[in-house]
């Protein structure tokens, strides 16, 4: 059900408006947590994916709540490593509306696990402005913020304008020449930390104390056995194309394959 927040989030005080309206499904809690913003390209290459998926799911092991935009690509990632039920997906539309449509089982999951918040009533489409406030409400929410993957003059670059602005630090993976160039970009530019080793990153972040757990996902770890296809559509009916285009799994001689 949505509901209209009449709580306030002190973390949104950093952004260049305090949101008029602020609309929510789910768990209201999870904004106590400590958070961590993750955001980048909608089409990552494997290494970013493998390292997203890594950072995510043990950041929320150490009870770190992970907040991201619901696109696919790291989003997606980011959010379905986490757990459904320690992930704040930020949407760019009206609350009445899961999109991307791709999106819209781990949305609707999230919804009932997690928190889901929007700025925009019901009704509001997906328009190019929309998602600049989102990408803005998405960084004030996280203590830091990262990206794994960009690419120049994309929206992730946007929300690394903003996380400046607000004297947030930022991190970013360390890739390959050629590869990821607007966040290497950052790097030359010293306006960003590298991750050299995630387990390293996360004991400076976190401490070494383990301060929550989150639940493993069941078809990720089905599929790390390498199950057949036919088996895995009649034990995951909703979840393999899914996990296909959002680039987790890849099917292959008749197997599914995990990516990361």
């Amino acid at each position: 059900m949505i509901q209209t927040a009449t709580f306030h989030i002190s973390e949104l005080e950093s952004m260049k408006k305090y949101p008029e309206n602020l609309f929510f499904i789910g768990k209201e809690e999870l904004l106590e947590k400590k958070k961590i913003s993750i955001i980048g390209s909608r089409k990552p290459n494997l290494y970013a994916r493998d390292k997203t998926y890594e950072l995510a799911k043990k950041l929320s092991s150490r009870g770190v709540c992970i907040v991201s935009g619901g696109a696919i690509g790291i989003d997606a990632i980011a959010h379905k490593s986490a757990g459904t039920d320690n992930t704040i997906m930020v949407a760019a539309t009206g609350l009445d509306k899961r999109y991307p449509a791709i999106n819209k089982n781990i949305i609707a999951d999230i919804e009932t696990e997690g928190l889901v918040l929007s700025q925009f009533e019901e009704g509001s489409p997906s328009t190019r402005y929309n998602f600049v406030l989102r990408n803005e409400l998405v960084v004030a929410l996280g203590e830091v913020l990262i990206v794994t993957y960009a690419d120049l003059n994309s929206g992730s670059m946007r929300s690394v304008e903003y996380a400046l602005k607000m004297g947030k630090e930022i991190y970013v993976l360390a890739h390959r020449i050629g590869e990821s160039e607007a966040t290497n970009k950052l790097l030359k530019e010293g306006k960003a930390k590298a991750i050299y080793d995630i387990d390293s990153f996360i004991n400076e972040f976190v401490g070494k104390e383990v301060i929550g757990t989150t639940k493993s996902d069941a078809f990720l770890e089905f599929c790390k056995l390498s199950p057949s296809y036919d088996e895995a559509l009649a034990k995951y009916p909703s979840r393999v194309f899914e996990a296909e285009l959002s680039g987790q799994i890849e099917i292959k001689n008749g197997l599914c394959k995990l990516l990361y």
